[in-house]
């Protein structure tokens, strides 16, 4: 599955749309042009007659089957700094499904003619941005056109999975160890979720591996588990509010009864613009009913009634109420860090107003100061370091659509270039001015 088992995963997890990745139907045309000239040329017995060839002078440039010519590729990104790579295990489920030729209606597989290197999901390359300083994550040697249909696959699911990943990772390193909620599924197509959730999950095991964390993965889609074998998680959504009449408590306490205890009670708060008052009346009524359970002995039923957090939401367009003007958009609107050191502070001393007796009184307190604050709407690495600098007491970020953030410095493209043919027997450096043949010690043969 990755660096972090030593595993790979196959084609049963990926269900790979073969028949037609195998005629091109997800390839650049110009690839598939190629792949018709190249195939067309080896039945024809075509051998390279030019004159302008780029062959050192100890080779000759005669009897060169160029239908049937063997490369040498590498697949590489550009992204400055360090890129967490996902999208190898599939890639290469794509070329060992995948390479070969129609004979008529019939598929030669020969992908056991192909010479595989492969990093695993998982690994980290680092890029000054120059294509001859980069680390390639994938190297294939075989016959071109054999496999010239599946770069484009091939480049999608390592640039998209690991620009998420990468994503995913450097806002896990904003948060200084606290969890990061996988939220961005409702911004793209659900077909991707899987991968998407996938790569989330890669980045989080790399975090933990670098910083000695044990953090878990969050995502809120059971597709995006699928890979894994996780399991969608999640909150109240504002919609459950409205269906109750706006009134945030009466939702959570139906929410808090009718579902499992397993599933985590957070309060979704800003439903009316005033997060701690409605923080406030969910800490009321579910304290309430959990001692209410707790003293008749029923503590099954009141552990149902445990709030484990609330989550801020507050529009960027909106002061929330508790949230004295200052008269800076950046420092009024939205979730701020004043927002939530006001809640903080609510919560923590809602207990006084309850006064309980001496047996309830530091029970009551904990209930209160163990309510965790999530945070979520707009938040990214920038956004989330100015949170940790200043010390807000977020507990946990909720993440979206920064998580496929594909512009200046999070663009992860991948490459792929041919850099060496065989010619005669030996291989020969053959890359476009700007390229060149590089290596990877985190390379290792696949087959």
């Amino acid at each position: 599955m990755s660096i972090f088992d030593g595993k790979r995963l196959t084609n049963e997890t990926f269900k790979l749309d073969i028949d037609r990745m195998r005629r091109g139907w997800y390839s650049d045309k110009y690839f598939a042009n190629i792949n018709a000239m190249l195939n067309t040329l080896a039945a024809e017995g075509y051998t390279y007659s030019g004159k302008h060839h780029n062959l050192p002078p100890q080779f000759s440039p005669e009897n060169i089957a160029v239908g049937d010519i063997e490369v040498e590729m590498q697949w590489f990104t550009r992204r400055v700094g360090a890129t967490v790579v996902v999208g190898v295990d599939k890639a290469l489920a794509m070329l060992k499904h995948c390479t070969g030729y129609f004979d008529g209606d019939k598929f030669i597989d020969t992908s056991d003619q192909l010479e595989v290197w492969a990093v695993h999901d998982g690994t980290t390359v680092t890029s000054d941005g120059n294509p001859l300083h980069v680390q390639p994550v994938l190297k294939v040697r075989g016959r071109y056109r054999d496999f010239a249909l599946l770069e484009t696959p091939t480049l999608g699911i390592l640039t998209r999975a690991s620009r998420v990943a990468t994503n995913v990772y450097e806002t896990l390193s904003a948060a200084q160890g606290k969890p990061v909620l996988f939220f961005p599924a409702r911004f793209d197509l659900h077909e991707v979720q899987a991968a998407d959730g996938y790569a989330y999950n890669i980045a989080v095991q790399r975090f933990n591996h670098d910083y000695a964390q044990k953090l878990g993965p969050f995502v809120s889609t059971d597709a995006q588990g699928d890979w894994w074998g996780g399991a969608g998680g999640g909150t109240v959504a504002h919609a459950a509010i409205a269906s109750f009449l706006g009134d945030t408590a009466e939702a959570m306490m139906a929410f808090a009864r009718v579902l499992p205890a397993s599933i985590p009670r957070i309060a979704l708060v800003d439903f009316n613009n005033d997060c701690v008052r409605d923080s406030l009346l969910v800490l009321d009524a579910m304290f309430a009913k959990y001692r209410e359970l707790m003293e008749s002995g029923d503590e099954t039923e009141a552990a149902k009634y445990k709030l484990y957090g609330v989550r801020l939401d507050t529009s960027g367009s909106l002061r929330d109420m508790s949230v004295t003007p200052i008269g800076d958009p950046a420092l009024d609107l939205g979730v701020t860090p004043r927002l939530v050191f006001n809640v903080r502070q609510a919560l923590d001393s809602a207990w006084e107003r309850w006064n309980p007796d001496s047996a309830w009184k530091e029970p009551a307190r904990e209930f209160c100061r163990s309510v965790k604050i999530v945070v979520s709407g707009g938040f990214a690495p920038e956004k989330i370091r100015k949170f940790e600098k200043l010390g807000v007491p977020v507990d946990i970020y909720a993440v979206g659509s920064y998580l496929f953030n594909n512009n200046g410095t999070t663009v992860s493209d991948f490459t792929g270039d041919v850099v060496r043919v065989k010619v005669h027997g030996e291989w020969v450096d053959m890359a476009k001015v700007g390229r060149k043949p590089l290596d990877n010690p985190n390379l290792e043969r696949v087959w």
